[in-house]
């Protein structure tokens, strides 16, 4: 074990427990658990919104899988990587100060709840809950595989003995604290992780003799690697543009980013936010693509792509600023698992317990369901991760896809069209998904472009025809006025 490496990252670890702890007893001490549990209170200011969406949004794949398909296939990767720059200032203008307000009308602590007042269907509850459960698990089960990686890299135990590591470290930490533990723990792990970002893009540089030398090398090895078709040629520009929506555009559908839209204080804050998000998402998914993509240079023959990151940090840098650079990773990791773990715990709970077995369930009960649940899908995901994928990232991009197909349009034409209603947000969501899994998995990138962007379109289109077309059978849905400044 490299115990130099350890210490840094080890006191880092113990900071975050700290704060769960404080946050335990705050939310234990409330008056209104769910929402200080699932939503921290509504209280979040322009930092720490920013913080949090970023941490949130930049995961293992961010520092772990990102740099590791970089390796293979070159600049292009980095290209494509950055579409996700403008991510947090989508979510933020398109949802923004609109959705906070409605869900605060509606009282909404989750997307779900949003979901249902608007639309009025036990069924798009239903559905919604479903849809969050199962590829939210698939991107939970990515983020595990990398926290146990990293584990891996670091001590020299064995894949599943770091699995457990981390496991256990994790589930206690967002067991105790919730949404309050989550959020304050983001404004310190994106800021760890920018840092680490920018300290270990700097070594790699210096190692491989400056960029100059490091493109020589790229280009003596294979000249595609420097081209925007990536090494073998496979990103064509079709392929990328329609990417864009999978990591652009369409981060509005993702449930656990579009929630942090709900949870802001006020609206001055949430203009901080897009600054400040912007430029974070910036650095870290600039810097640790290109990082990916030189250390084939620096330090060729790395066979797993997911080792690319951590075996980098640990060779080059002194081991002490290594450990302290790896904290990077690791806080990507541990905040995007706290955030999905809380918001798949909120739907059990908020919105199947609550709305369908027990309506009227104390607080107390509550209470306890939610620490249950959040320990049982966490102990689940576990045994799923078992057996990783070659590469992690493809399992989150294909949960991110899933996502996207099922809630996209049911929340952005929910808030801004006022014909939308429940037969229409049910048919999209169906279409969506159902043509989302069948192209996934039969044709991959069907015509070339990912394998989103067809069920996007389709989803949109029936949408809107079967909203038009049952206009008569459901009267418009409440939509209440947004006029109440912010």
């Amino acid at each position: 074990m490299q115990w130099q490496v350890i210490i840094p990252l080890a006191l880092f670890l113990v900071i975050i427990f700290m704060i769960g702890l404080w946050a335990n007893a705050r939310v234990r001490q409330s008056d209104s658990f769910l929402s200080d549990y699932f939503l921290g209170g509504r209280e979040m200011g322009g930092f720490l919104l920013a913080m949090t969406m970023m941490a949130t949004y930049g995961s293992a794949s961010s520092f772990i899988g990102g740099p590791g398909v970089a390796y293979q296939t070159g600049l292009g990767w980095v290209l494509l990587a950055m579409a996700q720059l403008p991510a947090g200032y989508f979510v933020l203008m398109i949802l923004g100060k609109k959705f906070a307000i409605i869900a605060r009308k509606y009282e909404a602590i989750t997307l779900i709840d949003f979901l249902k007042a608007r639309y009025q269907s036990n069924a798009i509850v239903l559905l919604s809950a479903i849809a969050i459960f199962i590829f939210l698990f698939a991107s939970m089960t990515a983020q595990w595989v990398g926290g146990a990686r990293l584990i891996e890299s670091l001590t020299g135990l064995s894949y599943r003995g770091a699995l457990l590591i981390f496991a256990v470290a994790v589930l206690v930490y967002v067991i105790i604290g919730g949404f309050a533990a989550v959020a304050l723990t983001d404004a310190l792990q994106g800021t760890v992780m920018m840092i680490g970002t920018v300290i270990l893009l700097v070594a790699v540089v210096m190692e491989g003799g400056g960029v100059s030398a490091i493109m020589a090398e790229l280009v003596a090895e294979n000249p595609n690697l420097v081209s925007p078709n990536g090494a073998d040629g496979s990103l064509s520009p079709l392929y990328v543009s329609t990417f864009w929506i999978l990591i652009g555009i369409g981060v509005i559908g993702l449930p656990q980013i579009a929630v942090r839209a709900m949870s802001y204080k006020d609206s001055k804050g949430m203009h901080r936010a897009i600054l400040i998000g912007t430029i974070g998402i910036g650095t870290i998914m600039f810097g640790m693509h290109l990082i990916g993509v030189f250390g084939r240079a620096v330090m060729p023959g790395i066979e797993i792509g997911d080792k690319v990151m951590p075996i980098l940090t640990l060779e080059i840098l002194h081991p002490v600023l290594a450990g302290i650079v790896l904290a990077a990773p690791m806080a990507a990791i541990m905040s995007t698992v706290n955030a999905l773990l809380i918001l798949v715990s909120s739907t059990l709970v908020k919105d199947v317990y609550l709305n369908f077995i027990k309506p009227s369930a104390k607080d107390a009960e509550i209470k306890k369901m939610s620490f249950m649940v959040t320990t049982v899908v966490g102990v689940a995901v576990v045994f799923v991760a078992l057996n990783p994928p070659d590469l992690l990232i493809w399992l989150n991009l294909f949960a991110f896809g899933g996502l996207e197909s099922a809630f996209l349009w049911s929340v952005v034409l929910g808030l801004y069209w006022k014909g939308a209603n429940k037969y229409g947000a049910l048919a999209s969501m169906i279409v969506g998904l159902l043509s989302y899994i069948y192209i996934y998995h039969f044709h991959g990138n069907l015509f070339g472009m990912n394998s989103v962007t067809i069920p996007v379109v389709v989803s949109l289109l029936a949408f809107v025809i079967v909203s038009i077309g049952t206009r008569r059978l459901s009267p418009t849905s409440t939509f209440p006025s947004t006029s109440k400044s912010q």
